[in-house]
């Protein structure tokens, strides 16, 4: 189950999140975080 959060984060980071969503790399920001998290997740072991 999903669980909905809140962040603040610099606007610089919003920006690089935001093109690669319109580039459809990400299917929104959410997708984005999860995705993210999860490879720095693998990374780690």
């Amino acid at each position: 189950m999903k669980e909905r959060i809140t962040i603040t984060i610099e606007h610089d980071l919003v920006e690089w999140l935001d093109s690669h969503v319109e580039k459809r790399i990400f299917a929104n920001r959410s997708h984005g975080f999860e995705f993210l998290i999860k490879r720095k997740m693998d990374e780690e072991g």
